[in-house]
């Protein structure tokens, strides 16, 4: 049994003083507890966030991480850095950070690696644009991006991976996969899931994410390979992301 997991990816938004008041509003109702929630705030507001979060349920999350340790790469953040801040989640491999910061697979398969030797749990972005599912291609893609992506993890690892499928095209644009494409893309993941590691692929949980809001989460989490969601803009008030978790 795969415990449903709703994430929040707050992406550039919310100032220290606005992200301690949508917490406090999350913390003002009950959320049901066999839904896992996650809140990937900025950086700015992580040790501030994780202060307020102690004593709940609420994990907590990054949106970003480097590889290295250290060393010299300006504006960049550590995994120790995050570990220091008992992160529990990142998120690795956004869309966003692929198209805007030319993030590839390789890149994403270092961040994953790292990610997991500090016990920091991968939140791993995967999806086709819109061009690229016309074509016929989304399947195609998809697959490259989880087998590259997964380069050199184990069996045992890949258990701590939370899957995210996010097609491009229905990110903030109010559009989303239908629940039925939504669910047999997720379905095509396991799959190839189940090619790399067997039977792991019933354990590793697959979130959708593209435009999710409390009056279609529940279509979505009723189907068969939908784990949870990894959500934008519904994650930003505070009443919307605890119906999402209480769905």
């Amino acid at each position: 049994m795969r415990t449903p997991i709703i994430a929040g990816n707050w992406k550039m938004n919310n100032t220290i003083k606005e992200a301690l008041t949508l917490i406090e509003g999350i913390k003002a109702n009950e959320l049901n507890e066999n839904v896992e929630a996650v809140v990937c705030v900025p950086f700015t507001a992580i040790k501030e966030v994780n202060a307020l979060l102690k004593g709940t349920n609420i994990k907590l999350g990054a949106q970003n991480m480097h590889w290295e340790d250290n060393g010299a790469f300006t504006g960049e953040i550590s995994p120790l850095m995050l570990k220091e801040l008992e992160v529990d989640y990142c998120i690795i491999g956004h869309s966003e950070r692929r198209q805007y910061f030319c993030e590839t697979d390789t890149t994403v398969n270092k961040k994953i690696k790292t990610a997991l030797i500090y016990g920091i749990k991968p939140i791993v972005c995967v999806g086709e644009t819109l061009e690229q599912r016309e074509d016929g291609k989304a399947e195609e893609i998809v697959r490259n991006q989880v087998i590259n992506g997964f380069e050199g993890i184990s069996a045992e690892d890949i258990k701590e991976i939370v899957i995210a499928y996010e097609p491009i095209w229905a990110i903030g644009t109010g559009k989303t996969a239908s629940s039925d494409d939504a669910n047999a893309m997720c379905s095509f993941i396991r799959d190839t899931i189940g090619e790399l590691y067997g039977d792991e692929k019933d354990i590793v949980r697959i979130q959708y994410g593209g435009s999710v809001k409390p009056n279609n989460v529940n279509e979505l989490m009723n189907k068969s390979d939908i784990d949870g969601a990894l959500v934008g803009g519904a994650s930003l008030k505070a009443d919307d992301f605890v119906k999402l978790v209480n769905f």
